[in-house]
């Protein structure tokens, strides 16, 4: 099994329950995170009512559809996303788990720690450095657009 784990840190001028709020609303990634900079084109809550642990999801991307699932969540601190990828004939690929630790700046502000663990499985293995390299750039460029997305327009 291949292994990508990281940690990222960026300062968001909200609160933190508005900064949840955004984080944990599924198809709401669609007005805030850009087109460009993202292997991500559309996500969709595939399973009914308020995002609880459990809830599923599609994110459509570059790469094909990747279903997923909230793994866990503690409003307004703590959100686990749980995403896979199989084989035709069902053979686990790889599997990633984005995770968001929200903190109060004090100032009005959140200090969002974004920590990534990926993990690849069979002859995905191989391709661990490549993958790891993908996730920086797309767990950045989220980070980059939730913060925008509390900037006023100018």
């Amino acid at each position: 099994m291949g292994a990508v784990d990281f940690e990222l840190e960026r300062r968001v001028n909200a609160p933190p329950a508005e900064v949840f709020a955004r984080l944990v609303d599924i198809e709401g990634y669609n007005v805030w995170m850009p087109p460009k900079g993202s292997i991500r084109r559309h996500s969709e809550q595939t399973s009914a009512g308020a995002p609880a642990i459990g809830t599923t999801y599609v994110d459509k991307t570059l790469f094909g559809p990747t279903p997923g699932e909230i793994s866990e969540l503690e409003a307004p601190k703590a959100l686990t996303y749980h995403w896979w990828d199989r084989s035709r004939s069902g053979r686990l690929n790889m599997e990633g788990w984005p995770a968001y630790t929200l903190e109060a700046a004090g100032d009005g502000a959140t200090v969002v720690r974004h920590h990534v663990s990926l993990r690849t499985h069979r002859i995905y293995r191989l391709a661990t450095p490549v993958l790891r390299l993908i996730a920086r750039r797309e767990r950045t460029a989220v980070l980059v657009a939730l913060a925008a997305s509390f900037e006023p327009n100018v």
